[in-house]
């Protein structure tokens, strides 16, 4: 069998271990804990492709290590071999697999807008005229501006430098709204002074943008255990449980709770788990 092995399966037989890199504050998918240990819903979904591989290449231990990763050397690491899997919450689009392949989907965020629930503001409709806020040079900004002028809405649209500096404008009623990746709003309400007092829209800004877990490109064999252990995992009761460790409860290190419930679009990426890049999929 050693000699028909190819790709990440033969390195990792050869040298008896499996690395992942993983994301230092990725919250909830890949951070650190306070014991600057990895965690997060992406990490946990590795762990069942590392059991996978260790059970195709028949091995009685296998060693996992760890390498941190940065948004920009990610695919780097991955393509040189530095790291065999990258578990954390990567987009995967189509410019992307040119590059790397994914395994299936974990995860769908869309652009969607936070406000008070006092405002009473539940759809896009109803920022017609509003002050709104999204951070400059982001997706986010450019598809508000695109429905404001496709939709003839007036609204006031704000650039801020960043996210903390979005979410404080709607904190301090300078803006109705703040427009940004709905699990992005996620954390902020839930480390906000009165997260009770925030509601993220069911309306959305863009269609769901799937993450996945990054794996080299071309590797066949690799690819096929990692999609047969995820769509395992996807498909059984064991997911949903998994879901709500990570987005209905409390999470490290924190004990902060994003109450994010698992979302339809979602529920059907897991019944029929798919690795297509693109949003009209789910």
């Amino acid at each position: 069998m050693a000699d028909e092995l190819t790709g990440t399966l033969a390195k990792v037989k050869e040298l008896g271990y499996i690395t992942i890199g993983h994301r230092e504050a990725s919250v909830p998918f890949s951070y650190f804990d306070d014991k600057r240990q990895p965690v997060g819903f992406a990490i946990d979904i590795c762990a069942k492709i590392v059991d996978a591989v260790k059970r195709e290449l028949k091995l009685d231990k296998l060693e996992v290590r760890y390498q941190l990763v940065t948004a920009s050397a990610r695919i780097p690491l991955l393509a040189n071999g530095t790291i065999d899997l990258e578990c954390g919450n990567t987009t995967n689009n189509a410019e992307r697999q040119q590059q790397v392949w994914y395994t299936n989907t974990h995860f769908l965020t869309a652009s969607r807008f936070v406000s008070k629930v006092e405002s009473k503001i539940s759809s896009i409709s109803d920022l017609k005229g509003k002050t709104i806020v999204s951070p400059a040079g982001s997706t986010n900004i450019k598809q508000a501006l695109e429905f404001n002028s496709r939709l003839n809405l007036g609204m006031r649209i704000i650039p801020a430098q960043d996210q903390a500096e979005a979410f404080l404008m709607v904190e301090t009623d300078r803006a109705v709204a703040f427009v940004q990746d709905d699990i992005v709003l996620a954390g902020l309400i839930a480390n906000a002074k009165d997260p009770k007092a925030y509601v993220i829209s069911e309306d959305a800004f863009s269609k769901p943008e799937p993450y996945g877990i990054m794996l080299r490109k071309d590797d066949t064999a690799f690819k096929a255990v990692a999609d047969a252990a995820t769509a395992s995992l996807y498909q059984s009761p064991e997911i949903a449980a998994l879901y709500d460790k990570w987005f209905t409860q409390p999470i490290p290190p924190k004990s902060v709770n994003l109450d994010i419930p698992m979302s339809p679009a979602m529920k059907r990426a897991f019944a029929k788990p798919t690795d297509s890049p693109d949003p009209s999929t789910y």
